[in-house]
């Protein structure tokens, strides 16, 4: 839900058609445009300015095809804006689904079996980086009552939600602490020294406690060739169901880092943006039809929910560079329960991890 809402601009000259397009594709929509009308790509410019936010929302350009039939039709430029209304009924949205996960464990706490099936979305994300030696990853394609497409690291994100709440529960119920269940059950090097890195930045130690409602989680991804783990603090409150988070710290290994301060800023927004998916963005739909219109029930991340963020890169000079845009806002789902459990001794298991289903869950705990 980007702020700026898609729009294009079509102007006709001639033979010649100039399109400027909020996209993140811009010769995506030069050869649909140019199957469509028949046109040569020569006579077809499609200029994409700064894009107002995309977060693959924008790879779709219904907007532009539909503004160049109207262009061509009134023979005079035309610009469509759709309003935030249109935006949640013609945009995509991110898949809905369910995991369902079986596991086992040997006598030394070594996970030695995995059958994890996935309904209604892809498997990015839910390749194993754990060492397990008996596993099976099932796809259950599932058609959509709306329209779904690309959300930021498409699909890792309930993936990674759904896997790492999992491990949360095999290391409770063997008696392990999360950190040392997880480097028992990684062999991969360069992983371990990602957990390492980031446990010591913030200060993780076996059985940490905090005050009432306080408490602490990890999470572990793997995305576009990325070791990623998150570490957070949350406080919940009880009564009201909310969650504030007090303090997130990232370790990533993205090779050669060209622009640390890029990576910073793209590692800030991956965290912030995390926070909605994980705690209050939700569409709400009967049928088909969605009720959403507008961010007044749609409700956003604030300034003011932003805790304090700490990151991690791992030295690797010796590696190529890596894409920082998406690896850390995977893991946001499952830090940020895996915390709420250690606060509360309350199990979530779907997000958004809204303040009524905090206190269904609350109401419902052992």
């Amino acid at each position: 839900a980007p702020m700026e809402p898609h729009t294009a601009v079509a102007h006709f000259e001639g033979d010649k058609l100039t399109v400027w397009a909020s996209t993140q594709t811009p010769f995506g929509l030069q050869r649909a445009l140019t199957r469509d009308l028949g046109m040569s790509s020569e006579n077809v410019h499609v200029i994409a300015p700064f894009l107002g936010g995309g977060f693959g929302g924008k790879i779709n350009f219904d907007q532009a095809i539909q503004v160049v039939k109207i262009a061509k039709i009134a023979g005079k430029p035309v610009q469509l804006a759709w309003t935030r209304a249109d935006e949640f009924f013609y945009d995509t949205h991110r898949p809905a689904a369910a995991v369902k996960i079986k596991s086992g464990l040997d006598g030394s706490g070594k996970i030695v079996m995995w059958d994890y099936g996935i309904y209604g979305m892809g498997g990015r994300g839910a390749q194993l980086f754990y060492d397990i030696p008996h596993n099976r990853i099932t796809i259950y394609q599932r058609h959509h009552l709306v329209k779904t497409g690309p959300w930021r690291a498409p699909d890792n994100n309930t993936n990674s939600f759904a896997r790492e709440s999992h491990i949360d529960l095999m290391a409770a119920r063997a008696g392990i602490d999360p950190l040392d269940f997880r480097l028992r059950n990684i062999k991969d090097e360069k992983f371990q020294r990602v957990l390492k890195a980031g446990a010591d930045k913030f200060g993780w130690t076996p059985a940490k406690k905090f005050p009432s409602g306080r408490g602490c989680g990890m999470a572990c991804g793997f995305d576009v060739g990325v070791p990623v783990v998150l570490f957070a603090e949350v406080e919940v409150n009880e009564s009201s169901g909310a969650i504030q988070v007090k303090r997130v710290v990232c370790a990533q290994d993205l090779g050669l880092v060209i622009n640390p301060q890029g990576i910073a800023l793209q590692t800030e927004g991956c965290i912030t943006m995390g926070l909605g998916y994980a705690l209050t963005e939700e569409i709400n739909f009967t049928g088909g039809r969605i009720h959403d219109e507008n961010f007044d029930t749609y409700e956003l991340p604030g300034f003011s929910w932003v805790p304090e963020i700490e990151m991690v890169l791992i030295d690797a000079d010796d590696q190529p560079s890596k894409g920082g845009g998406e690896p850390a806002i995977i893991c946001m789902g499952g830090v940020l329960v895996n915390a709420v459990y250690d606060a509360t001794g309350a199990r979530l298991t779907q997000i958004p991890m809204t303040p009524e289903r905090v206190r269904k869950a609350l109401a419902e705990r052992a």
